[in-house]
């Protein structure tokens, strides 16, 4: 069984090529039978797709990384040529590897951010309401989860971590003197904004507003924050009212325009907007950045604020790094065993019929009234010599190489003293 894994990240490419490639978990099951469909075989398989990331996870056969690539890049409209310069490619231990270390928040933007775990949830429910994952896939995941707990509660992987949210308020607190006198809107009401709704509420800002498509998934998150509520579509007539505006939707294509941003610009008289971009695809045309009196973040932009502390988590790291190590070799353990099944199917199925012949043939002699121990020695005698036929017959056979090689096998199997 061959275990492959193909993807793109913050670390290979930039924002725009990830919004390329970005896979909502509610509308994956097409994405992944059309997957499916375009590699032989029907393998199993699963999306997990991230701000941060999309990542396909692969178990068949034989792997097929060129026709999962070739995919890839027709999902997202540019060449495989392209593509491939972005693009990690991992198979059987290394697949495994990537996978345990990204659910440990190892390979985040955010060293030990928990948000990823069940992001990573999220994609294997899918997987599996699509009916994609398969034997192979659930244990690799079911593993990965394990593991990214036994790291979580065996060292300290994320206690100096800032995660985006809290990056979002340290860096409006360095445009605007007084939070408390700043209105903030969050546009989207996913569990990102409810983490940044969480710590801007913590410094009490003037008023916090939530602009969301449907109001009643707005309204929950409105109430409880003691939020204004509002639709999307006054998103363009109200934009000036805000100091801050946080977006993080799953549109995919930009719900705030330049346009809208200079308009409510000249409305505001040229005060500054702090604006915060967490989506991917962007929520926010990257045109608005150029304007003198916005200071526009996408989470790309983040990183150098969230990446602090560096020193403090390197003993953590090890730790989790020799978890993950760990959680590897088991997996592929399990890999190995899997993988001889079928032979020790095919074994099993082999002494069954040497025993069914041999004892047909012990009741017929006994039935025809022959003597007891001389028909059980007859079936000894006859299963043993099954057992070992194929044994002799490559000792007396091929030339001196294959001989010794088959006396070795031979003496291992055969002639093993019992310890």
């Amino acid at each position: 069984m061959a275990v492959w894994a193909l993807g793109i990240n913050h670390t290979t490419a930039p924002l725009d090529m990830r919004g390329r490639f970005a896979f909502a978990m509610d509308k994956v099951e097409p994405h992944l039978q059309a997957l499916r469909d375009s590699l032989a075989r029907n393998p199993e398989a699963a999306i997990v797709s991230t701000c941060n990331r999309t990542e396909i996870y692969c178990a068949g056969d034989e792997a097929a990384m060129e026709q999962t690539l070739a995919w890839l890049a027709q999902s997202g409209g540019v060449s495989t040529h392209e593509l491939r310069s972005h693009t990690y490619h991992l198979e059987g231990d290394e697949a495994a590897r990537h996978a345990f270390r990204v659910a440990s928040g190892l390979d985040s933007m955010v060293l030990g951010e928990p948000q990823i775990l069940g992001q990573i949830k999220d994609a294997v429910r899918a997987a599996d309401a699509a009916g994609a994952l398969g034997t192979t896939l659930s244990q690799l995941f079911q593993r990965s989860f394990a593991v990214a707990k036994e790291v979580r509660t065996s060292t300290e992987i994320g206690a100096h971590s800032i995660s985006m949210a809290a990056a979002a308020v340290r860096l409006s607190g360095q445009l605007f003197e007084d939070l408390a006198q700043v209105k903030v809107l969050f546009v989207g009401a996913g569990e990102m904004i409810e983490l940044c709704a969480t710590h801007f509420a913590a410094k009490n800002p003037k008023s916090m507003a939530i602009a969301n498509r449907t109001l009643e998934r707005g309204e929950k998150l409105a109430v409880r924050f003691g939020a204004e509520v509002m639709r999307l579509a006054d998103l363009p007539d109200r934009l000036h009212e805000f100091d801050a505006i946080i977006s993080c939707t799953a549109s995919t294509l930009p719900i705030i325009g330049l346009g809208a941003v200079e308009r409510a610009l000249k409305k505001r008289r040229h005060r500054p907007m702090f604006m915060v971009d967490l989506a991917v695809p962007r929520d926010i045309e990257p045109e608005v950045k150029a304007l003198g009196d916005v200071y526009l973040y996408t989470v790309d932009d983040l990183a150098g604020v969230v990446q602090t502390a560096q020193a403090s988590r390197q003993a953590a790291v090890a730790q989790a790094e020799a978890i993950v190590d760990a959680g590897v070799q088991s997996f592929m353990h399990w890999i190995e065993q899997r993988n001889a099944v079928p032979l020790i199917q095919q074994l099993n199925a082999q002494a069954d019929q040497w025993r069914a012949g041999e004892l047909a043939k012990a009741r017929k002699a006994l039935a025809r009234g022959g003597d007891v121990d001389a028909t059980l020695e007859a079936l000894a005698r006859g299963l043993t010599q099954k057992m070992l036929h194929g044994a002799m017959a490559e000792l007396r056979t091929g030339d001196a190489q294959a001989r010794e090689r088959a006396a070795n096998a031979i003496e291992h199997f055969f002639l093993r003293k019992e310890r």
